[in-house]
């Protein structure tokens, strides 16, 4: 059996005491550390959807991403930036990067002097819109020779040309307000052309002076055309028969004033027609064409054209 002093047992408590207390610092020290250093849980995910949760005592985004071997490429984009702290969610997102912002980044890393709004109005939407439009048809100029070869002539004209119309239909795509493509859809005529006339006459001189002859088959001038049927609205009576006592002949009879006698011939816009009936309204420079129908009539309207006396 062994005994201990009281001088030994006092040693002993001592230790005890130095030991307890070491320890108590110990873990105290590892607290404050613990606090001071402010280790976190931050959530990273990934383009692909993929999530993965990593502990950290970084706050700065690029420094936690290189931490974990994470590798920004240029199509994808950060929140919060690289450069940024991450927020209080602790929270780090990788997503794709859209066109608009790839091909600025592409331009900035290029050198080329510009400004983003620059830059973004490239990018503005494209809008589609269809569109009426009246234009113009151009009259065409014929010239009838009608000098018989001679090389003193003089230029008259018969019939003034005049513009025709039409609606085209256009699809048309515009950018920031200005148009960039124009495609044709359609066109539709409105009003005919009138060609311009010019016959080519020849001078000819006499005690008087200086005299224009015309040396056509016979005398050209612009009459008023309409059309008329063999109905009671037309003619008032319905039964057929011209004042001349023919048979009224869609393509050949015509209704014209007394200065012209019956079978004169006449050439209405080149097609020759025989003058066999008159009318009430037929007075003047007015030129009643025969049709088959009502209809016929109404449709032709009325028209100034070029009528030549036929021999």
């Amino acid at each position: 059996m062994i005994f201990m002093n009281k001088k030994d047992s006092a040693s002993i408590s001592i230790m005890k005491i130095i030991g307890v207390s070491l320890i108590f610092i110990l873990i105290f020290g590892v607290s404050v550390m613990a606090t001071e250093i402010d280790i976190r849980s931050v959530e990273i995910t990934m383009k692909n959807g993929y999530k993965m949760t990593v502990v950290t005592t970084k706050t700065n985004v690029a420094e936690i991403l290189a931490d974990n071997n994470i590798v920004i490429e240029e199509d994808e984009r950060v929140s919060p930036d690289l450069d940024e702290q991450i927020t209080e969610k602790n929270k780090i997102v990788i997503t794709n990067k859209s066109e608009q912002e790839v091909q600025i980044a592409k331009i900035s890393e290029s050198g080329i002097e510009t400004t983003l709004d620059e830059i973004l109005k490239s990018y503005s939407p494209i809008i589609e819109k269809i569109v009426v439009e009246q234009e113009n048809i151009p009259y065409e100029t014929i010239t009838k020779d009608a000098s018989q070869g001679s090389t003193d002539t003089k230029n008259k004209v018969i019939q003034q040309g005049e513009d025709g119309i039409k609606e085209v239909t256009y699809k048309i795509k515009y950018q920031n307000d200005e148009e960039i493509e124009r495609t044709k859809l359609s066109e539709q005529v409105i009003k005919e052309p009138v060609n311009k006339i010019v016959q080519v006459q020849q001078n000819v001189t006499s005690r008087g002076g200086t005299i224009t002859r015309d040396t056509s088959s016979g005398t050209t001038k612009i009459f008023k055309v309409t059309a008329y049927c063999s109905c009671a609205k037309c003619c008032g009576k319905a039964t057929g028969y011209t004042a001349s006592g023919t048979k009224a002949t869609a393509g050949r009879t015509v209704a014209a004033s007394s200065q012209f006698a019956f079978g004169t011939k006449l050439i209405i816009n080149g097609k020759e027609y025989v003058v066999e009936d008159r009318g009430g309204a037929v007075t003047g420079n007015k030129i009643d064409i025969y049709m088959n129908s009502h209809a016929e009539a109404l449709a032709w309207g009325v028209k100034y054209l070029p009528v030549e006396v036929g021999q």
